[in-house]
């Protein structure tokens, strides 16, 4: 079995999430979706969420595309923890995506492969666009 990991905020759900989620899970056969925590949100955006991390989480579950949804770690000097935990095949990360992936190559065993999944017509499905 071929997992796949997705990380993101997934604050106001739009056709651009739906479609990074969905071309996530074609590169395997299991999907993880790691939402970020409201603590988190508001270091990398410099605000709050819209929604409460629990009400994100219940978002992703209820596109029913993941096969696997959970919180990102309350660790922040360990980011990168649901990585080993969840021991995926792929990460994949979305066109613009640019916070914590820095380090991930020298974190990642040789094995996991790291994809970039394509834009979603950027220029009117952007979370920075539609206020989130």
């Amino acid at each position: 079995m071929t997992k796949v990991i997705v990380f993101g905020t997934f604050d106001i759900i739009h056709p651009g999430h739906i479609h990074l989620l969905k071309e996530a899970k074609e590169y395997g056969d299991f999907l993880i979706v790691v939402v970020a925590r409201d603590d988190t949100v508001c270091v990398v955006k410099g605000k709050a969420p819209y929604y409460n991390e629990g009400e994100r989480v219940n978002h992703i579950v209820d596109l029913n595309i993941a096969d696997k949804v959970i919180l990102g770690c309350l660790d922040p000097d360990d980011r990168y923890k649901v990585i080993a935990d969840e021991k995926p095949d792929i990460i994949a990360l979305g066109y613009d995506q640019k916070v914590f992936v820095d380090k991930l190559a020298g974190i990642i065993d040789d094995n996991v492969k790291i994809v970039r999944i394509s834009p979603y017509l950027p220029d009117l499905y952007k979370s920075s666009k539609l206020g989130a």
